[in-house]
Formats: C-alpha cells, structure tokens, sequence
C-alpha cells in the first residue's frame, strides 16, 4: 500500500520543486501535523530520496508491463514515452534542477538507477529493432543506447530548453523522432509515418 504522505510529497515536489516544498508545506496540504510526517520520515532528505525512488520504481515498473506486451519496437518507444509523460505530467521545469543543486547524492543515485534502466530497455529495443528488419543492422547499438540517454536527459537542462522558448511534450515527441528517423530501416520509417499520424 502506497504511503499518502509520500505520494503528497512527490505530486509536490515535481510541481513545485524538491527545495521550494517544506515540510510544513506537505503537512498543511494534507491536514495533518509536521509531527506526523516526522514520525514516518526523519528528514526532509529521507522523504526526498523515497519519494525519487518510488516514483522510478513506479514507472520502472509500468515500462516492464509495456514490454510484456511484446509490441514492435517502434510502437514499444511510443508507448513508453507516453507512460512516462503520464507520470511526470505535472513536472516543474525548477524540480530536477533543484534535485541536482541541493541534493546531489540523492540526483546521481538516481541518475545512475535510470541509465540502468534505460540502457537496458533500449539496448533491447535495438536488437529486436534490427531482427525485425526495423533498424539499421549496422548501428552500433551500445552508443546508440547511450547516445538516446544522454539525449533524454539534456531536454530537463532548462539552459538548453529554456520553458519559455521549448514546450517540454514538443521536445519529447520530436526527440523521439529524431532518434527513430536516424536509425530505422526504409521498413521502419513506413511504420514510424504511421505511428506519427495516429500520435499527432
């Protein structure tokens, strides 16, 4: 059973940002005393650091359920963007900047779970892609992997992006795409047409 405090927490922390939000913050959002929360988290970095991995287990979690489905690899990537864009919907573009500069540890640790992840699910996504005759037999398939991490974390660098210039659903859907088109087979960008159409 998911912890209310938690949850109420991390719905704060990505709109608001993970500095901003305090503990009294939460507390009177939720009609209840800083007590309380104290009593289930120590410290407002304890609360930070479950709230950071309960939310990457939960979407860790929901990408293995798209995967089971056994989509084709290009539909697999549309279908994980969206579940991922459904979790972080209300998303501040100050929450991750704020992550990094006054939690550092908590940033890279979850930096580090995230390209695990993501190296892993892309990594087989490639392979199946080039089975399937969808990608380009001759990618180098372990670069290209990170190339599309490293490429996904710079679009929350609001210094590249800044919010006032970029729409943060518009940078995801032409990254993908700029990933797909650099990689698929004419075979696979028959199919990406396809997928851009319904996706509009």
């Amino acid at each position: 059973m998911k912890c209310p405090i938690l949850t109420k927490a991390t719905e704060m922390f990505l709109a608001l940002g993970f500095k901003s939000v305090t503990m009294d913050d939460i507390a009177s959002e939720m009609g209840i005393s800083k007590k309380t929360i104290y009593q289930r988290f120590s410290t407002k970095p304890e609360l930070v650091k479950q709230a950071t991995l309960e939310l990457f287990e939960s979407i860790s979690q929901d990408i293995d359920s798209i995967r089971a489905l056994e989509k084709d690899p290009i539909e697999e990537l549309f279908e994980i963007k969206k579940i991922i864009s459904t979790h972080l919907k209300n998303e501040s573009a100050s929450s991750i900047y704020q992550l990094q500069k006054y939690y550092p540890k908590i940033h890279a640790t979850l930096k580090k779970k995230q390209f695990e992840k993501m190296d892993d699910c892309v990594i087989k996504n490639l392979k199946e892609g080039i089975n399937l005759g969808l990608y380009r037999n001759e990618i180098n398939v372990e670069a290209i992997g990170r190339f599309y991490f490293a490429g996904l974390t710079s679009l929350k660098d609001v210094d590249l992006f800044p919010t006032n210039t970029f729409d943060s659903k518009d940078l995801q859907n032409h990254y993908l795409e700029y990933h797909l088109r650099g990689i698929c087979t004419s075979k696979g960008l028959n199919k990406l047409e396809q997928l851009l159409k319904t996706n509009s």
